[in-house]
């Protein structure tokens, strides 16, 4: 039997379920994400996580590579970004979480796409073409693509959306938020621009 690893996350559950209830959520990834590198920087970075409200995951989980197809048919690869850092959100069109939140992506992704950051949304299980009008709807000018069915996002332990990681530029998971958020403000940016500057 393959050894698995839990990441830990701790977060609000879907506002529209149970308001302001905080509960404890366990996501499970695969032997294959278990770095044997150490992550040098993680405790320098724990206080600026903790103060953008996010989770930290356990140091050296490395991200669950994957290929999926965008709505207009190509295909995108997650290690394609290696050297950027990246914002992985596990999303669908009928959320309104996730609606909510996607403004606020967009504005952090405007800021530092020129700066090697940059948003990969995934979409679980819905059709290319709904998926297609909603991002020219919303506006939404990061990559998206289409998890079918759902095999990623149950890899990344997307039990409940929207799900998000942030990846440095090694591939290595640094924290998480599940559940709808304010992307754009002061202490996000801080995290992304330490993450940034880190090689």
């Amino acid at each position: 039997m393959n050894k698995r690893i839990g990441v830990m996350l701790g977060g609000a559950v879907g506002a529209a379920v149970i308001a302001a209830v905080i509960v404890l959520f366990v996501v499970v990834l695969p032997a294959s994400a278990q770095s044997r590198e150490a992550a040098p920087s993680a405790a320098s970075l724990a206080p600026l996580i903790e103060k953008a409200g996010l989770q930290a995951v356990r140091p050296g989980v490395k991200m669950i590579d994957f290929n999926l197809e965008t709505p207009a048919g190509s295909t995108v690869k997650l290690s394609s970004y290696a050297g950027k850092v990246v914002l992985l959100n596990f999303w669908a069109t009928w959320c309104p979480p996730c609606r909510n939140e996607i403004p606020s992506i967009e504005a952090l992704y405007a800021k530092f796409k020129d700066k090697g950051f940059v948003v990969l949304g995934v979409d679980l299980q819905e059709d290319p073409a709904a998926v297609s009008d909603f991002v020219k709807r919303y506006g939404i000018t990061y990559p998206v693509v289409l998890d079918q069915t759902g095999q990623v996002g149950s890899e990344y332990g997307a039990r409940g959306i929207p799900l998000s990681f942030l990846i440095d530029r090694k591939g290595r998971i640094t924290s998480g938020a599940i559940g709808g958020r304010e992307w754009s403000g002061p202490a996000t940016e801080a995290l992304i621009e330490a993450l940034l500057r880190r090689s």
